[in-house]
């Protein structure tokens, strides 16, 4: 009847929605503590400002990048005197240390597995000799073979008496499909998943994965052992089926204190699976390491106030002095990253960069070409493997590699759960560097085109929706 009072009552309505819509956003951001890129943020605002129904949910489901946390004042060293020689051994430690993370830990009885076959191997080891105690952690668990023989082995040691938690990320279940673990749970076994998709959406976590893969014996007895890197537990990573070839991946395990670091880092997450309360672990005393032994547990995630692993990167980048070895099977680093890899090759350190040449995703093989072009141009090394290289391994110099389950992509460095461990050793530093030179010996140099002019358009898309959000 008064068609102008409507339409000025609905322009009103809509009017509120959308402020209150911006407000919860801005509310909530400040709240928690999020940073996001200017670009991320705009990107949200503009997509709340133009259609708030849609984007105040997805908002809540997907938008949330930290999950504030108490944690205790991080540990710090003393640091060397400008020009110091021990500054050059300490950079890595003390950067560490600085972003609250743990210090060094001795560790030995390190095993870098040559290929799938030693890296399966290796797993049933730590599975079959444990005599306490199995806590597992992956990101997808395959309704495969090998998924079978490990809820398998799980439930034998769990019918043994062992006690046995196996915790598998929500997302990665579903996206891998669901293996049977009922002979698991009927053995004994306790199994949690992390951030189901449909039980969190409205807690801000549903985008926030568990991407940490590790497998702990008996943690605090003298058997320990860990189990880790970047292989999740399917066919395709150790030997393949006859559907897939299998992939080439990194994996290790080894022995000593660095254990009951990651046991503790289990704990965490574990209760933050069954979505208890955190509080601030306080750390074990340990004897302080010479500088240049042991190893450090680099954790990152909404639970870490720093992007630790991607600030650990930058800096190694611009502390970098001959060279940066890099392995990913996704490389879209943001603009900070690619900057600190590019003037490290501008100043003539040697930035090797090792990649498949096409990977299981392909958006993410087009979101990378922006990134590779600039590499090059600046003087980094591309190299294209012919397989599938799911592995994830930094190293430079002889100071410092990183190994574990982060990838070098926007995700891993500033939304999942990720793990590394930080070898310090300079021998051990050497034998990550060997094994990435086994890698690089099959693959081929590449110097990458630039897209045309749609392709340029087509990869901005991507980086925008894909990898910013």
């Amino acid at each position: 009847m008064f068609p102008g009072l409507t339409l000025a009552y609905w322009l009103t309505l809509h009017g509120v929605v959308t402020l209150l819509a911006v407000l919860i956003y801005v509310a909530t951001a400040h709240m928690l503590r999020q940073r996001r890129a200017p670009t991320a943020a705009i990107a949200w605002v503009l997509f709340i400002l133009l259609v708030p129904y849609v984007a105040l949910p997805l908002f809540l489901t997907f938008g949330s990048r930290k999950q504030a946390r108490p944690r205790g004042q991080p540990l710090r060293l003393a640091p060397p005197a400008p020009g110091d020689p021990e500054d050059e051994r300490a950079w890595a430690v003390q950067t560490a240390l600085a972003l609250g993370q743990g210090a060094p830990a001795r560790f030995d009885d390190l095993h870098l597995h040559a290929g799938g076959a030693e890296a399966l191997r290796a797993l049933r080891q730590v599975i079959d000799g444990a005599a306490e105690s199995i806590d597992l952690c992956t990101f997808i668990l395959g309704p495969d073979a090998i998924g079978r023989e490990v809820v398998e082995r799980l439930a034998a040691k769990a019918r043994s008496g062992v006690r046995v938690r196996l915790m598998l990320d929500g997302l990665g279940r579903l996206m891998a499909g669901k293996p049977s673990l009922r002979p698991l749970v009927e053995a004994g076994g306790v199994v949690t998943r992390f951030a189901p998709p449909l039980r969190w959406p409205l807690r801000g976590r549903s985008n926030l994965r568990d991407h940490r893969k590790l497998v702990i014996a008996d943690a605090g007895r003298a058997t320990q052992r860990l189990w880790s890197g970047g292989r999740n537990l399917a066919s395709e990573y150790f030997e393949g089926d006859a559907e897939r070839p299998a992939w080439h991946d990194l994996s290790f395990d080894l022995r000593g204190d660095i254990v009951q670091d990651t046991q503790a880092l289990f704990e965490h997450d574990w209760v933050l699976a069954h979505r208890g309360h955190l509080a601030p672990t306080p750390r074990a005393a340990r004897e302080e390491l010479p500088l240049g032994e042991g190893a450090q547990l680099i954790a990152s995630g909404p639970d870490q106030f720093d992007d630790t692993i991607y600030a650990l990167l930058v800096t190694a980048a611009y502390r970098a002095r001959s060279r940066i070895a890099l392995v990913t099977p996704y490389f879209v680093p943001d603009s900070a990253l690619l900057m600190a890899l590019c003037m490290a090759a501008r100043r003539g350190v040697v930035v090797d960069l090792l990649l498949p040449a096409r990977s299981n995703h392909r958006l993410s093989d087009l979101a990378r070409r922006r990134a590779l072009c600039t590499l090059a141009d600046a003087g980094g090394r591309i190299w294209f493997a012919p397989q599938m290289l799911h592995a994830k391994l930094v190293v430079i110099d002889e100071r410092l590699a990183l190994a574990g389950s982060a990838n070098l992509d926007s995700r891993s460095l500033f939304l999942n759960y990720e793990l590394m461990l930080a070898f310090h050793e300079p021998d051990v530093v050497r034998r990550f560097a060997a094994w990435f030179e086994t890698e690089r010996a099959t693959a081929q140099r590449t110097l990458p085109r630039r897209p045309g002019l749609f392709g340029d358009l087509a990869d901005g898309l991507v980086l925008s929706l894909g990898f910013q959000l």
